[in-house]
């Protein structure tokens, strides 16, 4: 043959089957899996026969138009309305009564019930759809479709509990919620009368984070937790109260790898400590405070090793100031040796260092910080604290933290020390002040001027503004713009010139004259401080602070 026959040349093709056979198989065989997936913690596989492909009978091929169509009404939902919910309801609780019946008919044989556990598992996925129409959640509750899908988180077969973890997490998402809110406050007290915070916890209990299915489960669960929470802040005390908070505790300190639920558990305890301070109260009382410390001493020598983990440890810290707001807690953290750990983490220079600040400085201010400012003094914190006062770190150290952020940290806890400290302790920090030539009275007085000029630009701001605003406003704005900081550096000011040595007080005036600066600004400064003192709670030490500055001025 010449070239061009060669070219146009092709050999028979004879396939083994045809096209038809083929989809059909593959048609067939993808639910197979998928069913043999869903039964694996309550039904033995069967074994696989080795005889030769057998085409699928055609008698399959309506099953399979049925599950497209089912497939296309979860797609478009156009036609669920109120008598196709209803109808779907009613499938539904007939496909969990069968379930149950046959569960209890058949207690050991589990291939009984299997077909009635698949068709449960199918009606389950398909009230998904219930989730794109949240304007019907009133008649699913009215409907009584809430107490049955409850009643099934506590199914023997985990994949079902699972399941029904999913449907409960989609049909919350904070989305569908805002999309329709009479409706959404009445799917929320049926689910709340249900105590559903306890039913979850509850399956918590038994899911296995080794398989991927139970493990989505978790992180679906804490999901409905951060919905409900995020719609009604009251839930975050039911759902401590119910065994969340213990579940949570419990999880973070088991040895087992890093992993996203471990980051998303640490997300829901800052939830729940953020502004509940019962669940501050709780957390101490289960001993949380040094599961929380153990937790936190992974990351005092080595860096997380990923951007989640460090997430996770900044909740950690969040955690930690947030129970630091209940008083006895104060005390948990000082036997815990926590102080030491943040002394330590400090001296380290990890990516631990800006939440070791922040605890540092929950811990030992205001009246109850006294011990732990004691203790500080006493395990050698003034070494670690006064190099960080001397020189803000560069801003790749201090990753997270600006250098005002740091800066205020720094000088809120030596002015907690000056407060609290009495004694030996309160002497060997004053004559911090005149070591090296008063280099730390100089530094001081740099950040005098620092803060002193940003609030001057802060007030300049304000007056060319024409918004009308009252006294509070403006003044949490000053205190925001440096203010805060500034009369945290004036209070050491007055401190140290008072009770230290006189040389302290004569560098202070002579910087202030070399640098333009006056006596009058640092008392105006202070009288605006002591004048917003006394308010609120402690308002009895409040009142005491409030004179013992007054009486400072006088001195000054």
């Amino acid at each position: 043959m010449d070239v061009g026959e060669l070219l146009s040349f092709k050999p028979k093709q004879n396939p083994k089957r045809d096209i038809a056979d083929e989809e059909g198989e593959s048609e067939v065989e993808r639910p197979g899996k998928k069913q043999k997936q869903f039964l694996t913690s309550n039904v033995k596989p069967s074994q696989k026969s080795s005889a030769t492909y057998i085409a699928p009978p055609v008698v399959e091929v309506p099953a399979k138009e049925d599950l497209l169509k089912l497939l296309e009404q979860d797609e478009n939902n156009e036609g669920l309305d109120e008598t196709s919910l209803k109808r779907m309801i009613l499938n539904f609780d007939k496909r969990v009564l069968k379930n149950q019946e046959l569960r209890v008919k058949f207690p050991d044989s589990p291939e009984k019930f299997m077909e009635s556990e698949l068709e449960l598992h199918e009606a389950i996925q398909l009230m998904h759809a219930l989730a794109t129409v949240p304007e019907l959640y009133t008649v699913a509750v009215e409907q009584k479709f809430i107490s049955t899908l409850l009643g099934l988180l506590s199914h023997d077969n985990t994949d079902i509990s699972v399941a029904v973890v999913n449907l409960l997490q989609e049909l919350t998402d904070i989305d569908t919620l805002n999309e329709s809110q009479d409706e959404a406050a009445v799917l929320i007290d049926a689910l709340l009368d249900q105590q559903v915070c306890a039913l979850l916890v509850h399956n918590l209990d038994r899911l296995n984070e080794a398989q991927a299915e139970e493990s989505e489960g978790v992180h679906n669960t804490l999901a409905i937790v951060e919905n409900l929470t995020e719609i009604r802040p009251e839930v975050c005390l039911q759902a401590a109260q119910q065994g969340l908070l213990s579940w949570i505790m419990k999880r973070l300190k088991a040895k087992s790898p890093f992993d996203a639920n471990k980051l998303y558990c640490s997300e829901i305890l800052s939830i729940l400590l953020q502004g509940t301070p019962e669940n501050r109260q709780l957390l101490g009382e289960i001993d949380g405070i040094d599961i929380l410390l153990q937790q936190l001493a992974i990351f005092k020598r080595q860096d997380p090793k990923t951007g989640e983990e460090q997430e996770m440890m900044e909740n950690l810290f969040d955690c930690v100031c947030s129970s630091l707001i209940h008083v006895p807690n104060r005390d948990k953290f000082l036997k815990g040796e926590g102080l030491q750990l943040m002394n330590l983490m400090l001296r380290e220079k990890k990516m631990s260092r800006n939440g070791a600040l922040k605890v540092l400085n929950h811990a030992l201010s205001g009246e109850s910080g006294r011990d732990n400012c004691t203790k500080f003094v006493d395990i050698l914190g003034l070494r670690t604290i006064f190099p960080l006062f001397m020189k803000t770190p560069h801003k790749l150290k201090r990753k997270g933290m600006s250098a005002e952020e740091y800066e205020e940290h720094i000088v809120s806890i030596i002015a907690s020390m000056l407060k609290s400290c009495r004694g030996s302790q309160r002497s060997r920090l004053l004559l911090k002040f005149t070591e090296n030539d008063h280099e730390k009275t100089d530094r001081l007085m740099e950040l005098h001027f620092k803060y002193f000029d940003k609030l001057r630009v802060i007030d300049a701001q304000l007056q060319r503004s024409n918004d009308e605003e009252d006294e509070d406003e403006i003044y949490l704005k000053r205190l925001e713009g440096g203010l805060f900081t500034l009369q945290l550096v004036d209070y050491i000011i007055l401190e140290v010139c008072a009770s230290g040595a006189p040389t302290v007080k004569q560098r202070v005036l002579h910087t202030l004259n070399l640098r333009g600066g006056t006596v009058k600004t640092i008392r105006e400064i202070m009288r605006e401080y002591a004048g917003n003192l006394g308010d609120g709670s402690e308002s009895e030490a409040k009142e005491e602070e409030k004179q013992h500055i007054l009486q400072l001025l006088d001195k000054f």
